[in-house]
């Protein structure tokens, strides 16, 4: 049965309730106590178990980077992250909340009505003013302003956590030894201190916005902003709050232009990148006038405390922005167009002259020494004697078939994995050879499926064994290549010794294995059978703890590490086995090269990491397209043990400001060049993404005369070669070669270059 009752209450007759009435079979509702009560539970839970997320990822970060040696990084990084969340959720809190409670204490309600007149019924129909008033009278408003303040701050701080290197290099940073050709301020100005300016002036410029938005809701609540169909209205207490953000965002604004002026060095108007002859001849002088607009729109703001009215603003506002799109978007275009346009080369030449010297330094072109070799036609015997080292190794392989024969008759089993193939030298038999060889490692994704179980995965198939190599230059009858190290265990025909084959670490290696268990390791196959072996390394975190395994468990949502009886008191975890992710882990501040390679050292398997310092805030360089950097150096070579896990970082440049200031940051991170083992120093090379990066700068920047370049006279391309079902672009590729005046051969990389 439906009744329907009119309900009059203390609002009047126009403003008419119904209320619905449903009898019927009576059944249980639950109570808005019980509700509520259900929600704060599902809220606090939710809290909880984020925090038992965070926490479980702080103390598994704890254990490894105490067990690898890096804890002093590790804690470096945390305490970095909590100052700059802590200072920035307590100034984001304080001006949120000052502001909250300011808009809250001079509000005023425009409703007549007591609070006792109304009560809000779930079942009636509420109006928006109605509701209005109940916020303003029901509502704890210090709990709701301090609380929002507190989840706005937080909200705030969080995205801020990830600027912590802007701040460290900002705190530590090293003078760069030159200076800008506009302002003359040192390098280091723009690599470091102006990166932390941008993101304090953008964390200001936020904080301002939502102040407003804040003090501005609350406002609203009280009545002193109306705005609907009907009418639009703001109170004079409003008007003055909003006109003191007001005048602090044009403060704000005109540090913002300020800085503008520093960030005239990266424009790029097709002709010059850097500050142009438009921009330092009218940009600048703008920026100048953009400021002082700014400053007195801000005291235009704050002369309406007195006035209260909102043309005042409004038209500061207009001042300013109206200022800004015709002064820095209108008259620089025309400017150009009407000036610059018709005397280009003229008036560009000197700022093209800057924008070349400044990219070469930023990639370090300017160390390039040029030299003519002549093409000779007479090749004689006692020539090619002469280069018998270059002769003995021309490259017959590519690495694409080489990797096909390889995967034909070295994986030997479905679950061995080469990724790819690397070229170095080695000194065997007493020559200096150029070799390919490739990681034979374990990926236990390509088990069978049946044979993909926990036990599998995680503690019997745990590593790879051994290396394939060749030499670059020879092959067998049937067209196969010759092998230096083949078979399981590894067999040397030639090539070096290995007496650790055993890779735990490696480019495939992706999930976490336990060592050390009560069962024996899957080491190898043979025949039928498999041979089996234990881990007495020293890597990996231990776990044999029941709070350990308790932390593992929740940390990889795998219940098996707390249930497994294979885990003993001795048995060690081994995570973020990738080398690159764990290279990545330690110092995410270092681009890494894509192309780790292996190196057979003292009997043991080491990988060889390339990692560089980068920046994209080096003053009129070039910046790379699609990297997202205009300065780069090789600093940093890391070396990690395909058995032990263990990673060194060692400082090939000291002269680099980036990495002297890393080093200042974490003093325990960076070894000298002269502490790697000099059998490792001697598989060192120029990394590939360096060369690729820096000779397709090179293109166009070894015109080093601005008339040249302007014409693009004497540009380059790479030459392209037979590949992929068409053409493609020719890589670099690396090669034993004595080049001409030299005493000896070489071990370099190459990639020719021919005219555009």
């Amino acid at each position: 049965m439906l009744a329907f009752k009119p309900i009059l209450g203390h609002l009047g007759a126009s403003d008419q309730t119904m209320t619905i009435r449903i009898t019927g079979p009576k059944r249980q509702v639950p109570r808005r106590g019980a509700v509520r009560t259900l929600l704060v539970v599902a809220i606090i839970l939710s809290i909880f178990l984020i925090l038992l997320e965070l926490t479980a990822g702080f103390l598994v970060d704890w254990l490894w980077f105490s067990a690898i040696g890096y804890f002093g990084v590790f804690w470096t990084t945390i305490v970095a992250e909590a100052e700059v969340f802590f200072a920035v959720f307590v100034a984001t809190a304080i001006i949120l909340w000052v502001n909250g409670s300011l808009a809250f204490r001079f509000g005023r309600s425009h409703w007549t009505q007591h609070p006792a007149d109304f009560e809000w019924k779930p079942t009636g129909v509420t109006t928006v003013p109605e509701m209005l008033v109940f916020m303003r009278h029901r509502l704890p408003w210090p709990v709701v302003i301090t609380g929002g303040a507190g989840l706005l701050a937080v909200l705030v701080a969080w995205g801020e956590v990830g600027n912590w290197g802007v701040v460290l290099r900002f705190l530590y940073q090293v003078p760069y030894g030159a200076s800008d050709p506009l302002y003359d301020k040192d390098i280091g100005f723009y690599l470091f201190s102006l990166p932390a300016y941008v993101i304090i002036k953008n964390w200001m410029l936020l904080t301002l916005f939502l102040s407003a938005l804040f003090a501005g809701a609350i406002y609203w609540v009280c009545g002193d902003i109306e705005y609907d169909a009907q009418h639009r209205s703001m109170s004079p207490t409003a008007i003055v709050h909003g006109s003191v953000l007001l005048g602090f965002f044009f403060v704000v604004k005109a540090w913002s232009y300020g800085l503008d002026r520093y960030l005239l060095l990266y424009g790029d108007n097709g002709v010059v990148v850097g500050a142009s002859y438009t921009d330092i001849h009218v940009g600048l002088p703008v920026l100048w006038l953009l400021i002082g607009l700014s400053i007195v729109a801000a005291f235009a703001a704050w002369a309406n405390l007195r006035v209260r009215t909102y043309r005042l603003p409004a038209a500061a506002a207009v001042l300013v922005f109206g200022g800004s799109f015709v002064l820095s978007g209108v008259v620089p275009g025309l400017f150009q167009r009407v000036f610059v346009k018709p005397n280009e080369l003229q008036l560009e030449k000197p700022y093209i002259q800057r924008n070349i010297a400044q990219t070469q330094q930023a990639y370090n072109l300017h160390q390039i020494t040029a030299k003519p070799f002549p093409a000779e036609q007479d090749l004689t015997f006692k020539t090619l004697e002469a280069n018998k080292a270059t002769i003995d190794n021309i490259r017959l392989w590519d690495w694409q078939p080489l990797m096909d024969a390889y995967v034909q008759l070295q994986e030997i089993r479905t679950y061995y994995k080469f990724h790819d193939v690397d070229v170095d030298r080695y000194w065997l038999d007493g020559a200096y050879q150029s070799v390919m060889l490739s990681a034979r490692e374990l990926k236990s994704s390509l088990l069978p499926p049946n044979a993909q179980t926990w036990v599998n995965s995680h503690v019997l198939f745990t590593h790879g064994n051994g290396v394939v190599m060749s030499p670059v230059t020879s092959k067998s009858a049937e067209g196969l290549p010759l092998f230096y190290l083949r078979d399981i265990p590894p067999v040397a025909t030639g090539g070096p010794d290995i007496r650790e084959p055993r890779i735990y670490y490696g480019e495939e290696t992706d999930s976490y294995v336990i060592v050390k268990g009560s069962t024996p390791e899957f080491d190898y196959p043979k025949g039928k059978d498999n041979i089996y072996a234990a881990y007495d390394g020293t890597g990996g975190v231990p776990i044999g703890g029941f709070l350990r395994k308790n932390l593992f468990a929740w940390y990889f949502s795998d219940i098996n590490l707390l249930l497994s009886s294979y885990i003993t008191a001795d048995s060690r975890i081994m995570i973020r086995r990738n080398i690159q992710e764990r290279v990545r882990t330690i110092a995410p501040f270092l681009r890494l090269d894509h192309d780790p390679y292996l190196v057979i050292s003292g009997g043991r398997l080491v990988w060889m990491q390339d990692a560089y310092t980068t920046s994209n805030y080096f003053p009129y360089a070039q910046p790379v397209q699609g990297l997202h950097l205009n300065y780069i150096r090789n600093s940093v070579k890391v070396v990690v043990d395909a058995y032990n896990g263990t990673v060194d970082f060692y400082l090939m440049d000291s002269a680099d400001p980036i990495a002297a200031t890393y080093q200042r940051i974490f003093p325990g991170l960076f070894k000298p060049f002269a502490a790697m083992p000099p059998d490792l120093q001697k598989h060192i090379r120029y990394p590939e993404d360096l060369f690729l990066i820096q000779a397709q700068i090179y293109q166009a920047y070894h015109m080093a005369t601005a008339d040249v370049f302007y014409n693009r006279e004497d540009l380059w391309q790479f030459p392209r070669q037979p590949g992929g079902g068409g053409t493609a672009l020719m890589v670099p590729y690396y090669i034993i070669m004595r080049l001409p005046g030299e005493p000896r051969a070489e071990f370099f990389v190459m990639l020719p270059m021919v005219p555009s």
